[in-house]
């Protein structure tokens, strides 16, 4: 796909994934929406990237639905159209069910699902009027296999994912693409500023970064795949883990194992580096 003056929406876009995916847009000469709560984050990329493309920042909570109504009004306004739709915004309270406040459990699933289905369906008359366009929604490997103590979190991604790949179905010959991107462990803030909260076993997939996992988003909105796991030798083994429960009960061991002592690793890093300045 060409993004040259594509207008292009991402929520959860001032920082990680959405601000390399912006950053990757940018480039490519695409317009941008750039949504998230904290206003000064959203100033500070759009600062770095207009003198690239053009940039607009429209500081919400994705679980305001009228404002996400708005969302779409200004960037209607502001650039004439909407053709792409990058739902990556989430949130996660780590923990078992039992653990975690239940305002913040229902928070989860409003946030990395609730707010993706509305976005979604807000999107579409625009892009609809636009001739075409795409939705790609950030899920995670949690939503391809039950994680525990990631229990509400894992509900959320599975969810977004079946809906990704039903509302694709929805809109076949539509010129409207929906795709899904299921990455492992991305080195952001989401992970590496709460990394002894951190479950072992999610060390013990190779870690990606905010830039590959942008490019993947680009990747799908103009080829014809469905959904990408990240990495793929990780989407190979949840699908094998999800089909047949024993191995998962074997190799659970082993991967807490692997995962501690990556983990282990990366605190160390971080405590070297924090004493080195």
């Amino acid at each position: 796909m060409i993004f040259k003056d594509k207008t292009v929406v991402i929520t959860g876009g001032s920082e990680g994934i959405g601000a390399a995916t912006a950053r990757l847009f940018a480039d490519a000469g695409a317009n941008l929406m750039l949504v998230a709560r904290s206003k000064k984050s959203l100033e500070s990329i759009a600062a770095e990237l207009r003198d690239k493309t053009r940039v607009e920042i429209f500081p919400m909570d994705v679980t305001d639905r009228d404002a996400c109504v708005d969302l779409f009004k200004k960037a209607d306004f502001e650039f004439g159209r909407v053709d792409i739709l990058v739902n990556n915004a989430g949130y996660h309270a780590r923990g078992d069910v039992r653990e975690v406040p239940a305002d913040d459990l229902g928070r989860i699933v409003d946030v990395n699902l609730k707010a993706p289905i509305v976005l979604s369906r807000l999107a579409l008359p625009y892009m609809e009027d636009a001739g075409g366009g795409a939705i790609i929604n950030v899920a995670s490997l949690h939503g391809r296999l039950a994680s525990a103590g990631a229990t509400a979190y894992s509900c959320s991604k599975f969810g977004l994912r079946i809906f990704s790949l039903a509302l694709r179905q929805e809109l076949e010959g539509s010129g409207i693409k929906v795709a899904v991107v299921s990455p492992g462990p991305v080195d952001t803030g989401f992970i590496m500023e709460r990394i002894e909260e951190v479950d072992d076993i999610v060390f013990s997939q190779p870690m990606s970064s905010a830039e590959e996992v942008g490019q993947v988003i680009l990747d799908l909105c103009g080829n014809n795949i469905a959904e990408q796991s990240m990495p793929t030798s990780s989407g190979i083994l949840t699908t094998a883990a999800y089909l047949m429960p024993w191995l998962r009960k074997w190799l659970k061991p082993v991967l807490l194992k692997k995962g501690a002592r990556v983990k282990a690793r990366l605190l160390a890093e971080r405590a070297k580096n924090n004493a080195g300045q």
